[in-house]
Order: C-alpha cells, then structure tokens, then sequence
C-alpha cells in the first residue's frame, strides 16, 4: 500500500445515517475502509469495461438436468473456451436442479461472451457472471 492522503467529504446528514447503518451491518470498523472499499468497485468495473482488459470471474448457472442434451451442451461450449474455463464445480441441488458456477478469465470480451452463451443456452434457468480483478494496480 501506498502514502495515506486524507480527505475531506461533506456528506448530506441523513445520507451519512444510511451508510453508517449499512457500513455497520456489514462488519466495517470504519468509514475509511467502506469508502476505500467503494472506490475499488468502481475502479474494477471501468477496468472490466474496456474490452481488451484482463479480468477473473465466476459464471453460476442453475438448470434442469432433465432438459435433453443441456449438459452436453454446457460442457461442449466450456470446452470450446477451454482458455478461459479455469475450473468449474457441479453442485446437485436436488433431483432435478443443478448449480455449476465456473471460474473464467480472459479479455473482458471474451469473459462476458462466454458468459452469454451459456446463461442463454436453453434449459438454463439461471445465470448470472461476476467479474472482478486480479488485485494487480489497486
């Protein structure tokens, strides 16, 4: 970590009680982390925004494993991007339902394209990607 610089921000008072509250159910021994930690989220998400920037994340699907051929499907299309598909953990929720949330990295493109495609494979019911970074630069 770098020199500390402190700051000054003026607040709205009845915006300040709402993050005090938030900041305090979240476990945070003080504003400084809250606010370091805020300004790193968006750090992250203009870096995933430009297409070419390296990024990690996860892909979390839920579906039917019934569904004819879906999980031949989802496995072929991983290994089609075997690249960026570091790891992948299959979880059997119940009879029917499975979760598979996948580790992907890569160029932000080629993160989020992967992502797409499988979240719109049909027979998946759920899907959503998190990215973050690596932690280099911040």
């Amino acid at each position: 970590m770098g020199k500390l610089s402190r700051i000054g921000v003026a607040i709205d008072s009845e915006l300040l009680k709402r993050f005090d509250a938030l900041i305090a159910k979240r476990g945070y021994v003080n504003r400084s982390e809250a606010f370091r930690d805020l300004i790193r989220d968006v750090l992250v998400q203009t870096t995933w925004e430009s297409p070419d920037s390296q990024v990690v994340g996860t892909v979390t699907l839920v579906y039917n494993h019934h569904v004819r051929q879906l999980s031949d499907k989802l496995t072929g299309m991983q290994h089609e991007y075997h690249h960026n598909v570091l790891s992948t953990m299959h979880v059997h929720l119940d009879h029917d339902h499975c979760l598979e949330v996948l580790v992907v990295k890569g160029k932000a493109s080629v993160v989020q394209r992967v992502a797409d495609s499988l979240i719109a494979t049909k027979g998946v019911k759920h899907g959503r990607l998190a990215i973050t970074t690596s932690g280099a630069g911040l």
